[in-house]
This record gives structure tokens, sequence and C-alpha cells, in this order.
């Protein structure tokens, strides 16, 4: 019954944490008031009522909702990448992930800074040579995590450090999911007009649907018919979203008459955890895998129920004598479950190592989440809930069972 019990714990353990890990809010705080933004400006003979429109913007919408400023604070971002110049000799060049973004994104996404801040909107105007960088970085380049105020090199032209950002990695990576859903973050932030003054190179996917967006042209041009940008707004109610839709919808009706956009007005508003849910980021093996632990964490029970029926049944004539001695049926009932409890918390703890060796084995796969399989305190408060409550509903029929056995004809067939 210890064995049963621990491997149906370990199992669900180890895939309900994985899923716990995969499917949280990656930004509680603020999660219902930050909203994903799309709309649609695809030629008209592909369009069908009730299309979801593209899901990044071209860089001609993005500008120019974000010059708008409809909402309390809004940002472009995506990525790009970019070669590191150290000035410390013994560091030789080095290629890193970068994120191109405006002013508001750090306040926005809560990026815990540091030393500095991120840089301002004046400085977005200016195009301004600013850059954050993370605490490793800094590390790295500097020594030291008192980096505000130094320079770095990147593709050959010179940036200020205005910003140190902490250790910062949301999960999912909600406001990027083209650039890896459970990735590391980017330990340089660069001004987006700064990027595209200088032409930083970009990463992530981009669809271009005219002529003007045809591979020999820049997809990253203010004119090009590209959708390779996220943009996201930050609401200060949810109850606002309905009039930032009607602004949306109206700008695209706008667009239309301007002759840019050929479909109707159709777009998108979602909050972070419609969009995640939307985009299906939990992998549908690992739902699968979950429901599967669990599956068999209840063939475990079933099992423990059938050992702890004839356990009990084959003590018929101990708990006769017990009941004609002054014990009541609760008391039968009681001793029962208590043992039954007692073996499921047995089989509790050794299922939580069996847990711990899973997750350790989930971590040595190649899969880009495998690094975040660890049981927090939510999950280790979880596994012994799931232990009591599996024990205890092992427990209850058998329990009942024994407390119905009749002393009278127990002690005459003794």
């Amino acid at each position: 019954m210890v064995l049963a019990i621990a491997l149906g714990i370990g199992a669900s353990m180890t895939t309900l944490t994985v899923f716990h890990v995969l499917s949280g809010d990656p930004i509680p705080t603020k999660s219902d008031r930050l909203f994903n933004v799309r709309v649609d400006p695809e030629p008209a003979s592909t369009y069908q009522p009730g299309i979801e429109p593209e899901g990044q913007l071209t860089r001609y919408d993005a500008e120019a909702l974000l010059r708008d400023k409809r909402a309390l604070r809004q940002t472009i971002t995506t990525g790009g990448t970019g070669a590191i110049e150290p000035q410390n000799s013994t560091l030789k060049p080095f290629q890193l992930s970068v994120r191109f973004a405006t002013a508001d994104f750090f306040p926005m996404f809560e990026v815990p800074m540091l030393q500095g801040q991120g840089w301002s909107a004046a400085d977005d105007e200016a195009r301004a040579r600013v850059v954050v960088i993370s605490r490793a970085l800094s590390e790295k380049l500097f020594g030291t995590t008192a980096a505000v105020g130094r320079d770095l090199r990147l593709e050959k032209n010179a940036y200020r450090v205005v910003g140190v950002i902490d250790d910062w990695r949301p999960t999912p990576r909600f406001y990027d999911l083209y650039n890896g859903r459970y990735g590391e973050s980017e330990q340089l932030f660069v001004p987006f007009a700064t990027a595209m003054d200088v032409k930083l190179a970009r990463r992530g996917n981009m669809n271009c649907f005219s002529a003007d967006g045809a591979p020999n042209s820049d997809g990253t041009a203010l004119t090009a018919s590209c959708t390779w940008l996220q943009y996201w707004v930050e609401l200060q109610r949810p109850s606002q979203a309905a009039d930032y839709k009607a602004y949306l919808d109206n700008y695209s009706a706008q667009q239309r008459q301007a002759g840019r956009f050929q479909r109707p007005p159709n777009t998108r508003l979602r909050d972070v955890m419609e969009l995640l849910q939307f985009r299906k980021v939990v992998p549908s093996d690992v739902r699968l895998q979950m429901w599967l632990a669990i599956s068999f964490l209840v063939v475990c029970l079933l099992n423990s129920v059938g050992l702890l029926l004839a356990k009990f049944l084959r003590r018929s004539g101990e708990i006769g004598v017990r009941r004609a001695l002054g014990a009541s049926r609760r008391d039968i009932f009681v001793q029962c479950l208590v043992e039954a409890v007692s073996v499921g918390a047995v089989g509790g703890v050794l299922g939580l190592g069996l847990a711990l060796l899973g997750l350790a084995a989930v971590r040595r796969q190649p899969a880009e989440y495998a690094a975040l399989a660890h049981l927090d305190l939510p999950m280790l408060l979880t596994t012994v809930a799931l232990t009591l409550v599996a024990s205890t509903l092992a427990g209850l029929l058998p329990a009942w069972r024994a407390m119905q056995v009749p002393p009278a004809l127990q002690l005459k067939s003794q």
C-alpha cells in the first residue's frame, strides 16, 4: 500500500509541478490590466468573417498607436541580436540576445531595477544611445553591478548604461511568445527607435503580405507591409478594455478609409491570461502527461482500497472483540481511518522523494522549459494535501465496512 501510494503521488506531483510552472500567471499583480493589441492590415482577398488577425503589428501601426497614447502605458517590443565588444582585454567579443522596446516597457512589466532606471520617452524620441543591462551582463563586462554611467560597445557603437536590472524571468515569457516561451530574458535592452536608427539585427517571426514586403526589401521599414512587432497596453482598470477596443476599431476604420487597410475592422484585445490560453502556451504533451499521471494515481488508490478492505476484514475477529468490550462503531471507524492515513503519510513521504527524482529527470530533458521544473512551496503543500486527501479517501470505504462487523457473529464463530 505504501509503495502504491508513493508511486501515484510521485508520478502525479512530477507532472502537476511541471504544469503548475508552465501555466502560472507570469505577472499576477496586473495581468488583468495588461493587454496585447492586434489589428488586421492584411489583404481582403484572404478575409473571412471571424478570422483571427495577425498576431503582431506592422511598424507603421505600432508607432501610430504609440503616438496616440490612449492607454495608461504602452510599449512596442521585439527581439534582436548584437555583438558586444568588451573593453576588458581578457574577454573576446560575443553575441547575445537583445530586446528592443520603448520606455514604458520597464514599469509596465514590473522589471526589477537593481541600479538606475529605464530610459525616458524623451530618450525614445531622441534616439538616444542608451541601454539597460542585466545583473549577469554587468558583472561579466564590468565586474560589478554598479554599471550605471558606464559605456559599452554594441555592434561598433557606444551606448551609455542607464539601468541594471535584477534577476528577471517571467514564466512564461508572455510579452513576446515569438522568441521563446520559456527561455531566459534578454540581457540587453535598447530603445526601439535607436535600434531602427542603427539597424540592429532583429529576430523573431515576420509575416509580409505585399510587394513592399518581398524578401529583397526591408521588412522593418516604416511603410513595409510586414507584421513583426508586439504591442502592449496597460489600462487603469480592466473595465476600460471595451473603450480601448472601440478605439482600435475606429483606428482600423480610419486606416481603411485612407486605403491602408482592406478588411473591415478586425481587432483583438486580450489580457495576459487570455492570450496565454489562446496561444495554448502549455505544451499538449505536458497536459496529457498530467492527466495520465492523475489517472495512475486513481488506479493506485483503488488498489489501496482493495488492500485495506482485505486487511480490515481479515481482522474481523479482533474488531468483534473490541466491539463486545464496549468500543463503538465510531471508535472502530476512527481507528481504521487513522491506520489508512498513517499508511498514506508514509507513502506520501516516499512519493515526495520520487517526485524530486522525477523533476530532476525532467530538468535533464532538452525541452525549453526543463530548467524550470522545481518543487516550490505551493506545490510542496499541494503534495502534503494530496497525500492526506488520497489516503483518507482510500480508507473511507474499508473503515466503513470494518465498523459494520457484527460482534455477536464474530464471537460466536470464534
